[in-house]
């Protein structure tokens, strides 16, 4: 590692360039293509930015908004795990550790540290920030599924209940009032389909309670 601070700044910068080339399930609102990761991390800090006072108790929006920028920088190595891919989250979680070690660690190190710390904080989702930072990175994707006439869940099988339990507690834990908006657009999704239920569409999809504090949702 290079023991110039511009040049250790500089090379991170070019090697995060890679979040371009990750991705994700998640669709475009115009069904053109799949969305990116960096296009995502950019997305959830626009999200962060405008919705901030819908947090569940009082977040610093500027770290929230940091949180984000870096909560997917791991993919550069790791690549994306959608939500409902079944993945194992030990395995996952030591995947991503490693790459956070890795690409951070190419910073120098005071900084390559805080942001290390940063992205940990996201992971562990304790804090009222990184509640709020695990909710938004919930809530875009629910938004691109229902604007798309199902997006993923059509793709993976989900039933609304699936759904439902998948999105709801940690949507609600970082933001109730988004929560609410967000079960409404999926019940309305939802209504009328064969589908709607795990009664009437048993067997569609995985475990309906098969989520992870380190989930990531790819769609």
């Amino acid at each position: 590692m290079s023991t110039d601070p511009l040049a250790s700044r500089l090379a991170f910068l070019r090697e995060v360039d890679g979040l371009k080339s990750v991705v994700r399930q998640s669709p475009l609102l115009d069904g053109s293509r799949r969305e990116n990761s960096a296009e995502h991390s950019w997305h959830l800090a626009l999200y962060a930015l405008v919705l901030h006072d819908l947090a569940a108790g009082p977040v610093d929006a500027s770290r929230v908004i940091r949180m984000l920028l870096v909560h997917d920088i791991v993919e550069v190595d790791a690549g994306d795990t959608p939500l409902h891919a079944g993945v194992p989250p030990r395995e996952q979680a030591e995947r991503e550790e490693a790459a956070a070690e890795r690409i951070f660690g190419i910073l120098p190190r005071r900084e390559g540290e805080e942001l290390l710390a940063l992205w940990r904080e996201f992971e562990a989702a304790e804090t009222a920030d990184a509640a709020f930072a695990k909710a938004l990175d919930r809530v875009q994707p629910l938004i691109a599924n229902v604007a798309t006439g199902g997006g993923t869940w059509l793709a993976s099988r989900l039933t609304r209940d699936q759904v439902l339990a998948r999105y709801g507690p940690t949507i609600e834990k970082g933001s109730p009032r988004l929560w609410a908006a967000c079960e409404a657009l999926v019940r309305s999704h939802f209504s009328g389909r064969p589908d709607a239920s795990d009664e009437t569409g048993a067997g569609a999809g995985a475990d309906p309670s098969a989520t992870d504090a380190r989930d990531h949702e790819g769609g």
